[in-house]
């Protein structure tokens, strides 16, 4: 008895491309990508045209002329006789500070709330619910607006600190002044021999991460329960410590002092950045509390009843069984949530902060009038964080999935 087989003999032939299964699929990829190509030519195409017939021209020359205007929050030097290009640079690097500022302190309060939301203690339980169902609720830039006011009518005025008997005083020994103006800081001071600080330091926090792997690997291979909390902080901090004692002082601070109307030296940190940096994470986290209460609901209680009968404490079931493996469920919608941190950054322009939108796609643009130009830098440095963060999330989110045999 003969079988027929399930694939046509004979050679290749072009209605294959649609009758044939194996290359159906590849035909309607290859049609949906040149009809894409097509629109985008076209559409290119005509801006061309278009602005021909205007007068005009693509053109960046804009980036290497004066901006002359200021910028409030520079993490790098920059003055009103800089460029455009600096200006730009200047604000990608304020979105990507409070972007990290904004995700870390997120996941952070995300965590706490969503483990929290399952606590036994029926009052924690519902405050954490409370937190989250009215910060999720209400738009982000209404929390960035009260956060900001807050801090605008609670924190003193520079002036307070003026006289004998002053209103307000400094914190940390006299070393740093909160305003409303922003939070004044000491900033480094680096001297020969910074960078062999720097070195050390570096390295000990290598040599954490060798330390807790190590621990874990004895948990998980031999039973043995190692101490990680205060070898880790001893690592973190005493090697840099003695490099700085050892080597003279090399690293030194500037303190701020109040001078005239205002404070300066030092390190200001903007009451803007501190009021979206806030509103971002507290709204953002209660997101992350849904995802880590989902992951964590996903897992079988027979995980916790099994950890509970060799002993665990609740918090080491929590750290050590429960979290791990609820990890594969909430990493992928924390992807989302760091996605929509770092777009709706977007919004400082609201409380006066100059990020990315608020000089390249607000005074600058308004300034040069190169509208196209500028709008497509702004979607190109966008969508380049964008996969960027997707890429990294991406790469841990791999490494946390079940290794099966």
């Amino acid at each position: 008895m003969s079988s027929t087989p399930d694939t046509p003999q004979g050679g290749f032939r072009l209605s294959m491309l649609l009758n044939d299964t194996r290359y159906r699929s590849y035909t309607f990829q290859f049609i949906a990508l040149v009809a894409i190509i097509a629109a985008m030519a076209f559409i290119g195409g005509n801006l061309v045209r278009n602005l021909a017939a205007a007068g005009l021209n693509i053109s960046y020359d804009f980036l290497g002329q004066q901006s002359g205007y200021d910028i409030n929050q520079r993490p790098i030097e920059y003055t009103s006789q800089s460029t455009h290009g600096r200006a730009a640079l200047v604000g990608l690097l304020n979105t990507l500070i409070v972007a990290f500022l904004a995700c870390v302190t997120a996941t952070i309060i995300g965590v706490v709330a969503g483990v929290l939301r399952l606590s036994p203690n029926w009052l924690v339980r519902k405050i954490m619910s409370f937190y989250v169902e009215i910060f999720r609720n209400v738009p982000v830039l209404i929390w960035i607006l009260i956060i900001f006011s807050i801090l605008i009518n609670a924190t003193p005025a520079p002036r307070a600190f003026k006289g004998a008997d002053p209103q307000a005083s400094m914190w940390l020994w006299d070393s740093v002044a909160v305003t409303n103006r922003g939070v004044f800081m000491p900033s480094p001071v680096w001297n020969d021999g910074s960078m062999m600080v720097i070195g050390v330091f570096l390295a000990s926090i290598v040599g954490v991460l060798l330390f807790r792997r190590y621990a874990k690997a004895q948990l998980f291979n031999h039973g043995r329960l190692i101490s990680t909390f205060w070898p880790s902080v001893g690592l973190f901090f005493v090697p840099a410590i003695l490099a700085q004692i050892v080597l003279g002082n090399p690293i030194g601070l500037e303190y701020p002092e109040l001078k005239g109307f205002n404070f300066k030296g030092g390190f200001t940190i903007r009451g803007s950045l501190i009021a979206l940096w806030l509103a971002l994470a507290v709204y953002t986290g209660a997101f992350i509390a849904e995802n880590v209460r989902a992951g964590i609901l996903a897992i079988s209680k027979g995980q916790t009843e099994a950890a509970a009968a060799l002993g665990l404490r609740p918090k080491r079931i929590m750290s050590l069984v429960v979290l791990p493996q609820a990890l594969r469920v909430i990493i992928p919608p924390l992807i989302s949530q760091y996605l929509n941190i770092t777009k709706n950054s977007s919004l400082a322009i609201a409380v006066g902060y100059m990020d990315l939108t608020g000089t390249l796609g607000g005074i600058t643009l308004l300034q040069t009038g190169r509208a196209i130009e500028a709008v497509l830098l702004l979607m190109l440095f966008y969508l380049v964080i964008s996969l960027s963060i997707s890429f990294l999330m991406n790469i841990y989110n791999n490494s946390t999935k079940l290794k099966e045999r």
